[in-house]
């Protein structure tokens, strides 16, 4: 990705009075300039980040999108239920300039799934250093928060995530219906042999929590299954990416109805990143 810059006017306006300013007077004694009578050149300030604003987070998904992320939500009979849940729940900030979230939840007859969004512009106070720098110190906190395992082997290119996805799962809205419905919960929550390694259900070397090279600036994926004071088994993906000075969350879990289902490591991780990429694309231009 091309990155963009751009100098505010405030951030000029402080790189013209820092350039007019000496480093003393001459009627105080020496100066710290090597050359006497020489006015001393001041550092530029580091370049802002791209963004100056984030979206409205509930409205970056569209009815089609979350008809596939969260097959459930299509289920609710009443309307009122129904419209609500599309609208999701903005999550509580103090700076909606800064930091941005929502969250959209639905349940069907196989599965309960969550989606969470969350933005982050990152501002740095260091005129040393720029936007995009603390927005990169930030992701990297994260992503070793998140201690990705050391892949064995060289994590072979996967295919585009979207070609199992429908055309219409947007952040921009409705689109044009593909030719094929979404798969439902209960084919994600009966499909885990495909892609679940073993009785504990860990996802194989491939879909292992891992680095995601073409997403963003910078990106990864953690994967993780856990009991959450049941016996049914709940998979959650995370994808973070940034872009510029923009840092991205995205949180997407199923936990099954059945007792001992595990869902899905492939659909949940192809889903997540497919919304991830459209994100990025969307930020981008």
């Amino acid at each position: 990705m091309q990155r963009k810059a751009y100098v505010t006017g405030t951030a000029a306006l402080l790189v013209a009075l820092l350039a007019g300013c000496t480093s003393g007077s001459g009627d105080d004694g020496p100066t710290d300039d090597a050359n006497p009578g020489t006015a001393g050149t001041a550092t530029p300030a580091a370049q802002p980040g791209k963004y100056r604003s984030l979206p409205e987070p509930c409205g970056v998904l569209g009815h089609d999108a979350l008809d596939t992320l969260l097959p459930g939500i299509a289920q609710i009979a009443d309307p009122d239920q129904r419209e609500k849940a599309y609208q999701g729940e903005a999550t509580l900030t103090y700076s909606t300039d800064r930091k941005v979230g929502c969250r959209w939840k639905a349940s069907s007859g196989a599965a309960t799934d969550r989606l969470a969004v969350d933005f982050e512009r990152v501002v740095s106070y260091d005129n040393a250093v720029s936007d995009d720098d603390q927005a990169q110190k930030l992701f990297e906190e994260q992503e070793t928060a998140a201690d990705l395992p050391e892949p064995t082997t060289p994590v072979p290119a996967t295919s585009n995530p979207t070609a199992n996805t429908r055309d219409d799962a947007s952040p921009s809205g409705s689109g044009s219906p593909a030719a094929s419905a979404p798969e439902s919960s209960a084919t994600s929550a009966t499909s885990s042999a495909s892609s679940a390694s073993g009785a504990a259900g860990a996802p194989p070397a491939e879909l292992q929590p891992r680095v995601l090279p073409d997403l963003g600036d910078e990106a990864y994926l953690d994967d993780q299954l856990s009991t959450s004071g049941s016996t049914a088994e709940q998979r959650t993906v995370t994808v973070v990416f940034r872009t510029s000075n923009v840092v991205v969350t995205i949180e997407y879990e199923e936990q099954p109805m059945a007792t001992g289902t595990v869902p899905d490591s492939k659909e949940l991780q192809d889903r997540a990143r497919n919304l991830a990429s459209r994100l990025a694309d969307a930020l981008g231009g």
